[in-house]
């Protein structure tokens, strides 16, 4: 079951806390964050080149936007840019009146529409909420109270959606209506014993099985449609945070990590922590759709 599958290292980021991964279909890039170095990160993986911007704030998510540009979500609120260097404009605040939380892990559904939730600085206990964010800057409560909000994506036909809850140590599932943007039925969908680590951010394949990346697991695991183990896919950092398919035939597998609160000794067991790993598992992924604000 488990596999010392061939990885590479795509960027040696040393990000404090690398999440986010997102494909950039139109300018063929990955795009990703460091939350606490409040850093967003674009990789081109055709020649290599990488660039990176800071903020002052921490930045839980960035996607690229239908328009061009990019959709930043910031500790305040949800950000348009026009371009990667251009200024920063906020769409809409979310809990700015609270210092304590954050936007943490945000994903698009296929209509345009943004899904993510905050939590505390601190990550305690039910802090947080699970939000839709519509392209004209609209907000809905979709659960709530929340702890760590984390991975979110669909089904291939569209008619589930999964959520984790780090917090949770599952993955729940929804009943997903595009047109009217509801999710209904929240239920467990799969559960984890503790030992695997704390489940993160998480993305599925074009086969409808679910990639979930494990923070002190070592590495991605990878469920069928039904909820089985299907494959573990150990790397070489334990804090292991996302991950997404890119790449032009969207086959790569390019997966985040961290750094923070790792000892000396464990850097040193660990050089790579916080780096961008790529692996090819011989599935691809399903296109992206960018923010349509």
């Amino acid at each position: 079951m488990s596999e010392a599958a061939q990885w590479e290292l795509a960027v040696d980021a040393h990000d404090q806390i690398g999440e986010g991964p997102s494909w950039d279909i139109g300018d063929q890039s990955l795009l990703w964050v460091d939350i606490a170095g409040r850093r967003v990160w674009r990789l081109r993986p055709a020649d290599g080149s990488t660039w990176q911007r800071t903020f002052d704030q921490m930045v839980g998510a960035v996607l690229p936007r239908a328009a061009g540009g990019l959709v930043l979500c910031l500790q305040d609120g949800v950000w348009l840019a026009d371009s990667d260097e251009g200024p920063v404009r906020r769409l809409v605040a979310i809990e700015a009146d609270d210092p304590d939380t954050r936007l943490n892990d945000v994903k698009v559904d296929r209509a345009g529409h943004l899904w993510g939730g905050t939590m505390a600085l601190d990550a305690r206990a039910d802090a947080g909420t699970f939000y839709r964010i519509g392209a004209d800057g609209s907000v809905a409560v979709i659960a709530r109270p929340t702890t760590i909000s984390n991975g979110i994506d669909w089904s291939p036909d569209g008619v589930l959606m999964y959520y984790i809850d780090s917090a949770t140590h599952r993955v729940d599932v929804f009943d997903f209506d595009l047109a009217s943007g509801r999710a209904l039925g929240r239920r467990p969908f799969i559960r984890f014993e503790e030992s695997a680590g704390l489940p993160d951010g998480m993305t599925v394949d074009a086969e409808g099985c679910l990639w979930v990346a494990f923070y002190d697991g070592w590495g991605v695991r990878r469920y069928t449609s039904a909820g089985s183990l299907d494959r573990v896919i150990r790397l070489p950092a334990a804090r292991i945070t996302s991950c997404a398919f890119g790449g032009p035939d969207l086959s790569d597998l390019y997966v985040t990590s961290a750094s923070a609160g790792l000892g000396e000794a464990q850097l040193a067991e660990q050089p790579h922590a916080g780096g961008l790993f790529v692996i090819r598992p011989g599935v691809a992924g399903l296109p992206s759709t960018p923010f349509a604000g």
